[in-house]
């Protein structure tokens, strides 16, 4: 399965680099992770459980970051066994380039799978990876931007989202990942 993509992610490349390197921050965006340990530089370990059609599994396994160009491009590449499941593996290209008002984020992703979940039929699986890559990324943005206002002037979740032209005079709210880094 391969997939193409980009997103446009409203926040300055340094602040979405630093965001793509946090382990904390991965751990959010990757779907069904149960735990994430180790470092951009040495890599992660991961506990995932997914759900692929009738075929439910806990994966372990590892994710590298690679080919490393500080602030515009690196690979993310993944393996996890899950036992009679089968295996997952796969990787992302993803490049960052400046834009207007922030920075937009491309993705090439290829993944494969063996075993049982070989056996759902590729459909199936293409349909599946191509979700969790847009799962992922749609977190990864929603991390770094934080939460989206409505049309209302509130964020998702009911929360004021303030600023300047507020008439209550509320702070304007920061994503998490702002508030940890900024």
């Amino acid at each position: 399965m391969q997939l193409t993509d980009q997103r446009d992610i409203k926040a300055d490349p340094a602040t979405v680099w630093a965001a793509i390197l946090n382990p904390e921050i991965l751990m959010a965006c990757v779907p069904g992770c149960e735990s994430m340990t180790g470092t951009a530089e040495t890599g992660f370990e991961a506990v995932v459980v997914q759900k692929v059609g009738p075929v439910k599994a806990r994966f372990t396994g590892v994710v590298t970051l690679s080919d490393m160009v500080p602030g515009q491009s690196l690979r993310i590449s993944g393996e996890g066994k899950g036992g009679p499941a089968g295996f997952a593996r796969g990787g992302a290209n993803v490049t960052f380039s400046e834009i207007p008002g922030g920075t937009r984020l491309s993705y090439d992703v290829e993944a494969n799978v063996g075993g049982k979940l070989a056996q759902l039929g590729s459909r199936l699986i293409d349909g599946f990876a191509r979700k969790m890559a847009d799962d992922f990324f749609e977190r990864f943005q929603q991390a770094v931007e934080g939460p989206a206002a409505t049309a209302d002037g509130t964020a998702e979740g009911g929360d004021t989202a303030g600023g300047e032209n507020d008439p209550g005079g509320g702070e304007k709210k920061k994503g998490w990942l702002k508030r940890i880094i900024g």
